[in-house]
Formats: C-alpha cells, structure tokens, sequence
C-alpha cells in the first residue's frame, strides 16, 4: 500500500491537468450553441476535485518513482483517466435525448483516447457539435500519450520523469536518450507532435474542409485514430484532394517521432533516411497498397485511377491502425480486408502514435529467425543481430520474444471468450485483433459500414480490455499480475 500512495499522488496531478483539456469542447458548445454546455463545467469540476484530494491529502508522500511505480501509474492512467472522459460524454448524451449504458460510455472514452476509434455511437452527423470535438480530441491526447505530455509541461511534480516516459512510451527500445533530460526529450516529442497537428489541420481547411472539421479530422489523423464526425466517416467528403492529404500525414505519423525531433535538431536528414525501421514501414504501407490496388484493377472492381485512389487510402488507413473508410472495403476480394488487418499489427513504428505489435519487434525477430537457420548449417557461426549499424543485445531479443508470446496468447484467449458468447468466429477474431493493434474497425459484424454497437455489454468489454491491453502493449499489465512485481 505504500508503494501506492506516491503513485496516487502523481495520479491526482495528472487529473488536475486532465480535467482542463474539458475547457475545448465547454468552448465550442458555448460558441456553436450546441446545448450541452453545461455538462462541461460539471465534468471539469468533478474531475479536479477528484485530482486535488488525491494531490492534497497524500502531498506528504511526495518520492522518487521507481520503474514499479511507473508501471502502476500508466496503468492506472489509461484505465482511471477513460472514467472522467465519459462523464461529458453521458451527460452530455443523456441532456439531448440519447442516453449511452455506462458500458458503451466507457468503452468510447477507452477508444477514444487509445486511439483505435471503434465507436457504438450513429447518428454521428446530428450529435452536438462539441460532443465530436471531445471525442477526437480524445484521441488526440492519447497519440503521443498523456504521461509524456505530464513530463513536458509539469517537469516540476518532482517525481521521475524518466520512469514515467519509459513506462509510456511503445515500443521495445526506451533507454535511448534523445536530450540529457526526460523533459527535454518529451517537449521535443510534443513539439514536433504539436507542429504536425498545425500542418495537417491548415492542409484540411485549404483542402476543403470547414474549420471544426478541419480540426477534428487532424485530431484523428496526426493520432492515428480514425473517429469521425461523420456516419460516412471520410468518405463524407468524397475528394481526392482530401484523402491524398490525409494518406500523407498517415504516412508521416507512422513513423518514429524521435527520428523527426534528431533530425531537426541536428539539421539533417541523413539518420532519418537511413533508418531501417523507417524504411520497411514505408514499404509495408506503400507496397500493401499498390498490392490492393493492382488486385481490385485486375479483378475489375475499379479502373486503374480509381483503384489506386482507394487502395492505397484503405490500406494506409487500416494498416497504420487509423480506421477511416472510404469504402465497404468487405465487398472486396477477401486477400484485401485480410491483408489489411493482419498489416495493421505490424506497420507502424515504435515511438509513433500507431499501435499494434510495431514494426521494430518485427524486425528483430526476422533477423533472429535468420540468425538461427544460419546455426542449423553453421552451429559454431558468431552471428550477432544487428539493427541498424548496431548489434541488439540479447536481453532485447528475449523482451521481444516474450511479448510475442504474451501477445499470441493474449490474442487467443480473449477470441476463445467471445467465441463462447457465440460471436461468429469471423466478427470475434477481428474484433480481438482490431482492439488489440487499437485499429477500429474489423471484419463481419463489425466492418467500416457497421459498428461495435451489435455487440453485447460483455463483448464490449472483452473488446475493452483488449484496447487497454494494447495501448499498454500487454506486459506492462501482465507485469502487474505476477507476485514477483509486488515482493518486496
């Protein structure tokens, strides 16, 4: 209980500063006129009155964080902070006649700021306006991570800014300092975020867009999380211009912002170019698209233009786990949708706003794969892998192959579940995989024309659990299960 108390601390700060992001969509409610402004102040004050008795009552316990605390903080953030985001939304849904159970509330905060932008909400068009903003503004706090945004701009909590990055960040490769200091390195990170949020939502309003969603469509492409405003999702829009833009800044924010923020402090885009992540992300996007849109051309669902235009959009939407559709991509030949979900668990990079397994683990583990047939014909061979230019260690390997085991496992067991609601294996697989990688839409039930509100309570929350896991990248939580992380 001890070790709970300084994390509780940290974790009523973070609320505090949570509760402030309410003050946007209070904004637009007020100016729109929407009517549901009077949920926002009520939410905000909850929020921070919940956030001061934990900072002010436990503000004795003030330490140090340590690697465990900051394992039992993120968790604790990524489950605790998705209640205070459904709050506005469920008053806000209950003032204009459309009440949402706490289960469907929860789990559209959860998808929300785990960016995967599966939603059980229709009738999108006609909610409040300011009901939309909240939503992806969600998950445009949740791209870079709120803990990073805690170590940028609250570098005075006095608590361990690099346990806290470090338990937050994706990916397997977190010890690499970018500045001397954490808070350096997480203002950069959110700088470049910040300057990429700004680009995106000025392209969308050049290209066409109104203002509010301009800004709402940038909140979920610059996060990589595809909730829309709209039933139609980007299709709503039905322009070239828009869809071209949208692909690009797909494509920019799969990558690794680290490699941004080295490049623009340094000058220089060698190391950008160079790196070996980079480029198969780039390839696995670009490539699985022109793969789909060669497919749908040869099987004469669309001409050459229109197949590329639509190919490539899907593909770069769904593989770097956004989720935005132009088409019911379910009328296509089955290899596309497949293709697709699987590319999904693996084309994005570390230190991206992307989730799924990450291309780096992907990597590594070919070359491990490589390593070891070498061994079959060469027993006594010296054949480190090598990364980069640089040799990963072995510990690093071993971390990548016990997430895969976690991962596979975690995969089958939470589809085992719904398959015993009698779910359709088609919708429960997807479904799984879908809230896992934190992708959105699936295959089945749960397709781009459809959404998750056809499942019951209990499949949401397997679904739930599964986004969490995924954010979490599942051994963070698992870490929390073992009795070895609670002995002294």
């Amino acid at each position: 209980m001890t070790d709970l108390l300084p994390v509780l601390r940290v974790l009523g700060m973070l609320l505090c500063m949570f509760s402030l992001a309410m003050g946007l969509p209070w904004a637009v409610s007020w100016f729109q006129g929407d009517g549901v402004w009077q949920v926002y102040p009520v939410s905000m004050g909850v929020a921070l009155l919940l956030g001061l008795a934990l900072w002010w009552g436990l503000r004795r316990h003030r330490r140090e964080l340590q690697p465990r605390h900051g394992v039992i903080l993120v968790t604790l953030v990524w489950v605790l902070l998705p209640l205070c985001a459904t709050l506005p939304l469920w008053l806000a849904m209950q003032s204009i006649g459309r009440p949402l159970s706490f289960t469907h509330a929860y789990f559209e905060a959860v998808s929300g700021l785990t960016t995967t932008g599966s939603t059980v909400l229709s009738g999108l068009d006609a909610l409040p306006a300011s009901v939309n903003v909240w939503r992806t503004f969600l998950q445009w706090m949740g791209g870079m991570g709120i803990l990073i945004l805690a170590v940028a701009v609250l570098p005075l909590l006095g608590v361990g800014g690099a346990q806290l990055f470090k338990a937050e960040a994706a990916g397997p490769i977190k010890d690499t300092k970018l500045t001397p200091r954490m808070t350096e390195t997480a203002k950069g990170l959110w700088g470049v975020y910040a300057a990429f949020s700004v680009l995106c939502a000025a392209a969308f309003w050049a290209g066409g867009m109104q203002p509010l969603d301009a800004l709402m469509h940038m909140f979920t492409t610059v996060s990589l999380g595809g909730l829309s405003p709209h039933d139609a999702s980007f299709a709503y829009f039905d322009s070239p211009l828009l869809e071209a833009i949208a692909v690009l800044f797909m494509l920019v924010a799969s990558c690794n912002f680290a490699l941004y923020f080295v490049a623009l402090r340094k000058g220089h885009w060698r190391g950008f170019w160079r790196d070996p992540e980079m480029r198969a992300t780039m390839v696995a996007l670009v490539g699985g698209g022109l793969v789909v849109a060669l497919l749908l051309w040869a099987k004469g669902v669309y001409g050459p233009l229109q197949a590329l235009r639509h190919g490539l959009f899907q593909v770069v939407s769904v593989a770097t786990t956004t989720g935005f559709a132009t088409q019911d991509y379910l009328q296509w030949p089955v290899f596309a949708p497949v293709l697709m979900l699987l590319l999904s668990g693996v084309a994005t990079s570390a230190g991206s706003t992307g989730g799924g397994i990450k291309m780096v683990r992907m990597l590594i583990l070919v070359k491990q794969a490589r390593r070891e047939l070498t061994r079959l014909v060469h027993p006594r061979a010296v054949q480190p892998v090598v990364l980069g230019g640089s040799v990963v260690d072995n510990r690093m390997i071993f971390s990548v192959l016990a997430f895969m085991l976690v991962y596979g496992a975690t995969v089958i067991v939470l589809s085992m579940v719904l398959l015993l609601t009698d779910l359709d294996p088609l919708t429960a697989f997807s479904a799984v995989l879908a809230s896992v990688h934190c992708t959105g839409p699936g295959l089945g039930a749960i397709g781009p024309s459809s959404n998750y509100a056809v499942l019951s309570d209990f499949q949401l929350w397997v679904c739930t659990l599964g986004m969490l896991l995924g954010r979490l990248e599942i051994l963070s939580f698992m870490a929390l299960l073992s009795p070895a992380f609670w002995r002294r």
